[in-house]
């Protein structure tokens, strides 16, 4: 089992991620591109988040 503080980092890093993949959408959105692809990985960072946050919260 994962430490907090590796926990913690790991939800950092997928902010980061989930921020700068929201960009991508955003500017594929404004050229008609498709996002669908995206959107799923949004939705499953989403998950991984929520799912990280719960560890963290039972590492406590």
């Amino acid at each position: 089992m994962a430490t907090k503080k590796e926990i913690e980092q790991e939800i950092e890093q997928l902010k980061m991620d989930y921020i700068r993949i929201q960009g991508d959408l955003d500017k594929l959105e404004a050229t008609g591109g498709r996002v669908s692809p995206l959107e799923k990985t949004l939705e499953r960072m989403e998950q991984q988040l929520a799912d990280l946050r719960k560890q963290l919260e039972d590492a406590k």
